[in-house]
């Protein structure tokens, strides 16, 4: 059985659980990274050299690190040709290019806000630091918003990986004790996406 190393409170986590409830792929998670610890010692550390999670573990003892590599494997090896992560140059095209925004864009504003409201104690928060992500989160997700009139799904019509990457991140933009400009489109995919049991179960819980 697949084995999923990782702690179910990490955002890179979730997606990976809530993937392999769309697809049906049966998996073992494994508690690893925060105070589970286990990701720095030396039988981790020769699957995944980072020390972080998530990594995968296949029953012959193959592993693969970063998430969103992570989901386009697991539907390339259990469901290929997926509409989760299409086959035609464009539309893959389309998803793939919102799972590197997450990465190279949305990640480093969406983890200090994180970081300050849910794991760092009130005295020890930097203020202008969090500030400035939140007006720069904003504006990341005013992209989102806009690009949400043209279709339901950041792919298109149906869910994929796009919105698998997002997902996470758009739970907590809106769970977040900030203020937020009105982003309609954005409520109304979070609940789109809440009406799948593996979101629900998986992404839409309390922050940790």
């Amino acid at each position: 059985m697949l084995k999923i190393w990782g702690r179910a409170s990490s955002s890179n986590v979730m997606k990976l659980l809530w993937l392999c409830e769309e697809l049906g792929i049966p998996h073992e998670r494994l508690d690893a990274g925060g105070s589970f610890g286990r990701t720095k010692e030396a039988a981790y550390l020769a699957m995944n050299p980072n020390g972080r999670v998530p990594t995968i573990e296949e029953p012959d003892g193959y592993s693969l690190w970063e998430s969103n590599t992570i989901c386009r494997y697991l539907v390339a090896t259990r469901a290929p040709g997926h509409a989760l992560h299409p086959t035609e140059p464009r539309a893959r095209a389309r998803v793939e290019r919102w799972m590197d925004w997450q990465l190279g864009h949305l990640n480093a504003p969406m983890t200090t806000l994180f970081f300050t409201y849910v794991r760092t104690p009130e005295a020890e928060r930097n203020w202008p630091a969090t500030n400035a992500a939140r007006d720069e989160a904003q504006a990341l997700w005013d992209v989102v918003e806009n690009s949400l009139g043209i279709a339901p799904y950041l792919g298109g019509d149906h869910l994929s990986l796009a919105d698998i990457a997002l997902g996470p991140y758009l739970h907590r933009w809106l769970a977040l004790p900030i203020i937020r400009a009105p982003q309609p489109r954005l409520q109304a995919w979070h609940g789109r996406l809440m009406a799948r049991p593996g979101y629900a179960r998986h992404v839409g819980v309390p922050m940790s």
